[in-house]
Order: C-alpha cells, then structure tokens, then sequence
C-alpha cells in the first residue's frame, strides 16, 4: 500500500528545516547590511544555524531514500511532475551546498569555524571573494525556490485540493 503521507519524521525534519531556511535567510541579509556591534553576534547564529542545516540535510536525504514519499496525484499533467521532482533535487542540492559553501568561503577567508571545524579549502582571500559572492547569488537561487515551493503547495492546498499540501502538514496522518 503507499503512503497517503510523508512519514512524521520527514515532515518534522521538513518543517525544522524550513523554519532554519527561512530565519538563516533573514539573519544573512540583516548580517551583511549591520555593522553595529550585533554583527559578530548574527555572524555566530548564522555559522550555528548553517551547520545545523548541513547535519539535519544529512539526516534528510537518508530518510527521503530509505522511506518513500506518497505519490504525486494521478492527474497531475506530466509536465508538472517533472517541475515537481526538479525542484525538489534543486532544493536538496541547495539545501546542502549552501552550508558546504559557507564552510569552504570560512575557510578560505581564515575566519574562525564553530566547534573547531576543520578547514575545508586552504587561506585564499580571491577564493573566498569568489565564494562569497557564490553564496550570496545562491541564497537568492535558494529564496526564490523556497517562494516556489511554498507556492506550489498553495496550489495543490487550496486551488487543486489534491492532498498533496495535506501530506506534509504537521499533525496526525490522514485517514486513507
């Protein structure tokens, strides 16, 4: 029989993650225009939060391969099932590059990495100019698939009505 819902792992680990995403999105903004004496303090949060994402994307893609989602609905056109499944690999792969890059761009500037992590790439300020400005255009890559998503899910919630939104809502699993 398949699943009419995600499992309550994958949904807990989904709404976590979003609830990060979306404050990791505005602590990375409000970072980069402060420069009162909060700056070092949202820096912090921002490493905290990034490497919390990068462990709980880890833990993501292994439930989302050893535990299968429910279908799509059998009338979405074909076009729209492959939109789908884009966006998703394009979320996961953003989900984990973001932090990896944040990491590597830490390092390469000889900034200091939370818990002692080790140092990804080796002292390069023009790498870390590049990495920068990388992570900076994927946060933005990031925010619009997030707005698309959440977007996607408004439709099938209350245009298509389709179950799929439901699938994933916090709270107790739909009867079938």
């Amino acid at each position: 029989m398949k699943p009419v819902a995600f499992h309550p792992l994958a949904r807990l680990l989904h709404w976590l993650m979003a609830v990060l995403i979306l404050a990791m999105l505005f602590v990375g903004v409000s970072m980069v225009s402060d420069l009162s004496p909060r700056h070092t303090w949202l820096v912090s949060l921002h490493k905290a939060i990034g490497l919390a994402l990068l462990l709980l994307v880890l833990v993501r893609i292994g439930v989302r391969l050893s535990l299968a989602p429910p279908p799509l609905p059998d009338d979405m056109p074909p076009v729209q099932r492959w939109a789908a499944k884009a966006s998703h690999l394009l979320l996961y792969g953003l989900m984990l590059a973001m932090p990896v890059l944040g990491w590597g761009m830490q390092s390469a500037g000889g900034y200091p990495l939370p818990l002692q992590l080790p140092a990804l790439l080796p002292h390069d300020l023009p790498l870390y100019a590049l990495l920068r400005q990388a992570h900076g255009w994927l946060a933005y890559v990031l925010f619009a698939t997030v707005l698309l998503h959440l977007g996607a899910a408004l439709v099938h919630g209350l245009v298509r009505r389709d179950g799929v939104l439901r699938s994933m809502w916090p709270g107790p699993l739909p009867k079938n």
